[in-house]
């Protein structure tokens, strides 16, 4: 594939091809000569890329070209609004809401969801700000290449295919285990026992169908998932009207059995149920109005979603006493508890759905993301190809699904389940950085001084965060710590909001009371990635340094060649611009 912008030449190969030039074209990988140069080079291909940024225009504009065809725009805050709901939605709340009442929360679980809504709710107002402004389909992906660096960008990237990837096979083995309780069977029964092994067919044809739906037309998937949305919000109305109509407030006491650590340890967990959200900034590209449109669907949905949870657990704790909540079953035994013994069923249907919409909206979203990192030469860019006549990425959402289909089929996903939370958390932590940098830093604009004084005011806005996480986890009943970390914290932010004027003002939707609530993301991001204990920091640990390997070995020549071939063509067509001028003078 060509990625040295001839329009005319490339709109004419078909889209099924499969040479080296469409997975590897750039120079370094021409063959072992050029390839062993290149490696020579890292070090100073290293620090090119540490150091540089794309720009909104070569995001929205020249990047697209390399899918050769556009994506279909024909999505309206209607659609944005149910793939907020179908993204979100999903076996989460049903699963998580009963366990962490149990084990950690008590009836306060009710404001654990009341603190995972706030924090998640300051990430949706950063990606809803950067989607207005940079409507493309790379997501966190394109907004942290624009602001942190390619780099950092890199980084974001790794974890969010792991995110996908593994997130995916995760829901649909879920699926399994729900479909079969549907069934009256034990959740492992339609598995397949194989030596050491739980093999999961069903799950993989889920993903493949899912998959299939979204690469046939994103207007068509649209529909499916208000439909399946519909009916999963009507199992969430009966949940809540019987829930309450069965409550006992006696059940509320003791409100705080775990006091304040329990709830914060809860909502560490009981987060993730509000992830997926950021599936919705990816279909910026594919909105007829996504200055109007991307605000109203994410937001408004997020919001409903966010008073809906906290009902939800609100009901459970009022029908059952927390100590007597089954951690795996919960709605499903409580409605037993008072007598419904057929809710159990409406229960695991309404959790069966919610997964559908979850990997429905899913197969949209990853492929979406890896469309755009395919753009940037990260990974070949044969994945970023829009087939002309579904106008879907066909390429990336099939790298997706069979990458996801391997691990369903084999793995339980056990040993990853922290992984993911911490690759979630690190996303929304990054983004909200790159909103301050948006806000106070633009390049050839910014005064060195006060590009000075921004990085380290946001240095000192991470380490008092980190500070303040650390010591949560080693000492929860403390104190001192705390007089240290918070109030450096808020001298970080301040320091932002007094000394430094904001270089960028949005055009059309931005988050309000900046500095403080991007700052505030930052800090509740870290806090929570601190209550996942040191197992998943390094298991994340270890993926990074994976991604590094790779990174070295592939990707910074192939975004190092891609950069300077494109400023190359720049130089020649303002060469040729100015012989035009001359022969015209």
């Amino acid at each position: 594939m060509s990625y040295i912008g001839k329009e005319d030449e490339v709109q004419q190969r078909p889209y099924w091809r499969w040479s080296k030039v469409d997975f590897l074209p750039e120079e370094s990988f021409q063959n072992w000569n050029t390839y062993l140069s290149a490696l020579s080079q890292i070090y100073s291909r290293f620090n090119d890329r540490l150091l540089s940024r794309s720009d909104d225009a070569n995001e929205i504009t020249q990047l697209r070209k390399q899918s050769e065809n556009d994506m279909k725009r024909c999505l309206t805050w209607w659609d944005l609004t149910w793939f907020g709901f179908g993204s979100v939605i999903g076996a989460g709340i049903f699963v998580l809401t009963g366990q962490e009442a149990h084990r950690h929360a008590g009836p306060a679980i009710v404001l654990s969801y009341v603190a995972s809504g706030i924090s998640a709710m300051l990430s949706v107002f950063c990606y809803t700000e950067f989607a207005v402004e940079i409507p493309v389909a790379g997501g966190s992906f394109a907004y942290l290449r624009i602001e942190l660096g390619d780099f950092v960008a890199f980084i974001t990237a790794g974890n969010i295919l792991l995110e996908s990837i593994v997130g995916g096979a995760a829901v649909a083995r879920a699926w399994t285990s729900y479909f079969a309780t549907l069934l009256n069977r034990q959740p492992d029964s339609l598995r397949i026992p194989k030596g050491n092994y739980l093999l999961d067919p069903i799950a993989v044809a889920v993903l493949a169908i899912a998959a299939t739906i979204a690469m046939i037309s994103t207007k068509k998937t649209s529909q499916l998932n208000w439909i399946a949305t519909a009916l999963n919000t009507l199992v969430i109305l009966f949940v809540l009207i019987a829930g309450f109509a069965h409550a006992n407030t006696s059940n509320l006491t003791p409100f705080l059995p775990h006091g304040a650590k329990g709830i914060f340890q809860a909502a560490a967990i009981v987060y993730f149920a509000y992830g997926g959200f950021d599936s919705i900034a990816t279909m910026a590209e594919e909105t007829k109005n996504p200055s109007r449109d991307i605000p109203l669907g994410l937001l408004g949905s997020m919001s409903i979603i966010t008073v809906v949870y906290c009902l939800m657990a609100l009901s459970l704790s009022m029908m059952q006493k927390y100590t007597e909540i089954d951690p795996n079953a919960a709605y499903s035994m409580a409605f037993w508890s008072v007598g419904m013994k057929w809710a159990k069923y409406l229960v695991a249907l309404g959790a069966l759905k919610g997964m559908t919409t979850v990997l429905l909206v899913g197969a949209l979203g990853q492929a979406r993301y890896t469309t755009h990192i395919a753009r940037a030469h990260m990974i070949p860019p044969w994945f970023a190809l829009v087939h002309p006549k579904t106008g879907t990425p066909i390429n990336a959402t099939l790298l997706m699904t069979i990458s996801s289909g391997l691990i369903a089929f084999f793995s339980s996903l056990d040993v990853l389940a922290s992984l993911l939370s911490m690759s979630t958390l690190f996303i929304f932590m990054m983004m909200a950085v790159a909103l301050l940098v948006r806000r106070y830093y633009v390049r050839e604009v910014t005064p060195e001084i006060n590009q000075l004084k921004l990085v380290i005011f946001l240095l000192v806005i991470i380490a008092s965060s980190m500070g303040t996480s650390a010591y949560w986890g080693l000492r929860p009943n403390g104190w001192v710590g705390y007089v240290v970390t918070i109030p450096l914290w808020f001298l970080g932010t301040m320091g932002i909001s007094i000394f430094l004027p904001q270089q960028r003002t949005p055009k059309v939707w931005g988050v309000p009371l900046v500095p403080w609530l991007p700052s505030l993301s930052v800090a509740i991001n870290i806090f929570l990635m601190g209550s996942l204990g040191p197992p998943a920091f390094i298991r994340f640990g270890i993926c990074t340094v994976a991604m590094l390997v790779y990174y070295t070995l592939v990707g910074v020549h192939a975004t190092y060649d891609m950069a300077h071939q494109q400023q190359k063509l720049d130089a020649l067509k303002v060469k040729n611009e100015d012989e035009d001028k001359e022969e015209k003078a």
